[in-house]
């Protein structure tokens, strides 16, 4: 298969949040990779499956499980299956998860590197416990992606940290075992381009407004686990406002169910299209399974078309007398 190029994008979050223009040269850091070229139809049609699962702290446990869900993926001839976040371990405690925290080249997710390879499938790996060898008493919540050889094309450390008071839930504070990221990060994929983020980046839409509008992202990757209280308040909400206002795909990854004593996640994995329809759904919004649906870049084409969002945007910025919204 002829090789192509494929784009991984990163941008610094907190200079493009700085007010008043900012060049995208000065910011973007481009790297070309040579990829494998199947599934890769920009023009047509992708199937894809987003995964649902019910993580625990048996790192075995947790890999058949992933493993079962890449082979239900391939049997459905997706090209990319979408793990939620903490795929490969939930503990009982923040020290249980520095202390369970490895090298992206260590053994533990090298596993889901031959997984990529054995099963011939991308994996987006939604959030995972990686050692900071700057700050050994917190770790980073870091989502990967992996081609279907087996190579890392993509890292993104989650920005935007957990620390709520959930009504009528518990009190977290992700910042006090978690190193925050500093990147907007987007590459390309079988699928299309895809904006990488984690969780609670959920709740900023300026984040996907810059990975759509200024990365060219078209599936924004929310892999996550909400917990009960918000998720039935605010996922699917949340979900679709990010798919309509940025015009994009949007799948959702979701841990679900009951981890631990301590630990509960909503479920409720979901694919949205850029025109705010659920298009995929595990029938049991708590049940371990996949769930699958068509990615259709001439139909995101098209709506963008019709409603071009992102000139009116920059028409409007202009009434106000606003800097340019677009980066050239």
């Amino acid at each position: 298969m002829t090789p192509i190029l494929a784009t991984h994008a990163r941008l610094l979050y907190r200079q493009l949040c700085r007010p008043g223009p900012r060049k995208l040269s000065r910011l973007l850091t481009t790297t070309t990779l040579s990829l494998d070229q199947t599934h890769m139809d920009h023009q047509g049609h992708c199937k894809v499956a987003v995964g649902q699962m019910t993580a625990t702290s048996d790192r075995d446990a947790n890999f058949l499980t992933c493993k079962r869900l890449a082979q239900a993926a391939v049997a459905e001839q997706c090209s990319m299956l979408f793990l939620p976040e903490c795929f490969s371990f939930i503990g009982r405690s923040p020290a249980e998860s520095v202390a369970a925290a490895t090298p992206l080249d260590g053994p533990i997710l090298q596993r889901y590197l031959s997984l990529a390879k054995e099963s011939s499938l991308w994996l987006s790996l939604g959030g995972f416990q990686e050692y900071c060898s700057t700050d050994p008493q917190r770790l980073q919540n870091c989502h990967v992606i992996v081609n279907s050889a087996g190579q890392i094309v993509a890292t993104y450390r989650k920005v935007h940290l957990f620390d709520v008071e959930v009504f009528n839930g518990p009190v977290l504070k992700e910042t006090s075992f978690t190193v925050p990221g500093k990147e907007l990060v987007m590459c390309d994929s079988p699928a299309g381009k895809l904006g990488v983020t984690v969780c609670y980046d959920l709740r900023f839409p300026e984040m996907y407004q810059l990975l759509a509008w200024h990365l060219g992202a078209q599936i924004m990757l929310v892999p996550s686990a909400f917990t009960v209280a918000t998720g039935k308040a605010h996922w699917e909400l949340l979900l679709r406002a990010r798919a309509v206002e940025t015009q994009c795909y949007v799948i959702a990854a979701a841990q679900a169910g009951r981890h631990n004593e301590k630990r509960e996640s909503y479920g409720h994995s979901i694919i949205i299209d850029p025109w705010g329809e659920v298009v995929g759904k595990l029938d049991d919004p708590l049940a371990t399974g996949i769930a699958t649906a068509e990615i259709d870049l001439e139909h995101l084409k098209t709506i963008r078309t019709r409603m071009p969002i992102v000139n009116h945007r920059q028409l409007g910025r202009d009434c106000m007398g606003l800097p340019p919204a677009v980066l050239a």
